[in-house]
């Protein structure tokens, strides 16, 4: 017969003992013994059932930052781990619907006089908005792909947009430091222009959906040292964020209700928005931060409008299910910040809980350009003068992939709706689409005649619009 023991090591060979926590690092259960045979399939319908899911649900596995594709079994072997220890897998919840990759040029409108510097699409996907260095934005008629209204008033180049998250209004800000709110339906003027701010505007950021409906406050941002909230009924600032010793060049509304800016005094200031109060700094970048990114951006700026294309009658309606997306997006943990500065390097944070970073992210030889988390929150990707794309963890910021292709400076990405695929653009005239799983690239886009200064990817995930130099505005579906 045999003994206990004999049976006990007879029981736990080829088994190994693991630990399945969430990106945030907790546990789903206890550690528990699993063949080395399991593999993506196995963990996918343990996780649904521990997590009682009645739908089920798809995840992606890490150990230690790389995706679990092989058997438990191969990869202790390949990448010798010992048995002895218990193994720490992290489970991602995947998006259930896809987004199909661009891959053609659908349509090349002109109507702009001089460089498109901005586009941003609505946030239900249906409308697109531009802004130029001819002083004009201008909005698209996405079935046509033609100009819809050439919206005329601002003296100087329009140098960023931003739609409110019911998508009811549409702000612009020029190099004359003026703001001029449209009404997209008609494209005329809601208002004479809102000024106040001395020097040319850097960032615009709309109050969050689930905070407050209908939409009506924005923060803009500006080289003259200020961040200013905007009342767009009452059409006048109502309050004024100063304390930047140096240009604001980035602002972003979060979805806790504070305000973030990031200056070229190297800082990062947040505020409360009902007296413009300072609540804290955050400090540890050497150079100006030039861009900065929420994890919970895409619900932010998506209010209550998903991949469904559903639209609701009601600001009460709206505000509630803005509030429901931006809970099950923020899950458990604090809402990150990211930052990305001419020093090179990147900064993640959790303002809510510390004003220190939680790690520095390096590895960038030129400056950091525009920062982004995507979607689910789980990536963080950043572009930059060195002409390549890095990819990090948004959960810990440690660094994955460096996608390279661009042969010029980096200038704007954009994710898809399902958080699979990233688009950049560069002064190298592309367009390209990188595989976050592959982590590869995925398309090549050319078409553009010159610098491409301006990408976004529509929300409901089924074209990309890009602008630049060349003046043109072009379409691409997949």
């Amino acid at each position: 017969m045999m003994g206990v023991e004999e049976e006990q090591r007879e029981a736990t060979t080829n088994k190994v003992m693991c630990l399945l926590t969430d990106p945030d690092g907790t546990p789903l259960g206890a550690a528990m013994y699993l063949p080395q045979n399991a593999g993506h399939q196995q963990l996918q319908q343990m996780v649904n059932k521990l997590l009682n899911n009645e739908e089920k649900l798809p995840y992606a596995f890490y150990i230690s930052d790389q995706e679990l594709i092989v058997p438990l079994g191969t990869y202790l072997e390949k990448n010798k781990v010992s048995v002895e220890k218990v193994l720490s897998i992290v489970y991602q919840p995947q998006a259930i619907f896809r987004i199909r990759p661009v891959n053609r040029c659908s349509s090349t409108i002109s109507g702009h006089t001089e460089a498109v510097l901005s586009v941003a699409f609505s946030p239900d996907g249906k409308h697109l908005a531009s802004g130029s260095g001819d002083t004009t934005v201008r909005l698209w008629d996405l079935n046509t792909q033609t100009p819809l209204f050439t919206c005329t008033g601002h003296k100087n180049w329009v140098l960023c947009i931003a739609w409110s998250p019911d998508g009811k209004h549409l702000v612009s800000g020029s190099k004359a430091g003026e703001l001029q709110c449209w009404d997209p339906q008609t494209g005329t003027p809601s208002g004479n222009p809102l000024t106040g701010h001395k020097k040319w505007i850097t960032g615009i950021s709309w109050e969050p959906a689930h905070l407050n409906a209908p939409c009506r406050r924005f923060v803009s941002a500006s080289k003259d040292g200020d961040a200013r909230i905007w009342d767009v009924p009452l059409k006048k600032c109502i309050i004024c964020l100063s304390g930047h010793t140096l240009a604001v060049t980035c602002v972003k509304w979060g979805g806790d209700g504070v305000i973030y800016t990031g200056s070229q005094d190297c800082t990062i200031k947040v505020w409360e928005t009902t007296q413009g109060k300072l609540i804290k700094e955050l400090k540890g970048h050497g150079h100006w931060v030039n861009s900065l990114a929420l994890s919970t951006e895409y619900v932010l700026r998506t209010g209550a409008f998903d991949h469904t294309g559903k639209h609701y009658t009601s600001p009460e309606e709206m505000k509630k299910v803005a509030l429901e997306r931006y809970n099950k997006m923020k899950g458990n943990g604090p809402e990150r910040l990211v930052s990305g500065s001419d020093d090179f390097t990147m900064f993640l944070w959790e303002p809510s809980v510390s004003k220190h970073p939680k790690t520095r992210m390096t590895g960038h030889q030129q400056l950091v350009n525009h920062v982004y988390f995507s979607p689910d929150g789980q990536w963080v990707a950043s572009a930059s003068f060195d002409k390549s794309v890095k990819l990090w963890n948004g959960t810990t910021g440690k660094f994955v992939a460096a996608f390279r292709g661009h042969v010029g400076p980096v200038y704007q990405i954009s994710w898809s709706a399902d958080s699979r695929l990233l688009l950049s653009g560069s002064k190298d005239s592309t367009l390209k689409v990188w595989d976050i799983r592959a982590q590869k690239l995925k398309q090549d886009l050319p078409g553009h005649a010159d610098e491409v200064y301006a990408v976004d990817w529509s929300p409901d995930g089924e074209k990309v619009a890009s602008g630049g130099k060349d003046r043109v505005l072009k379409l691409w579906m997949g």
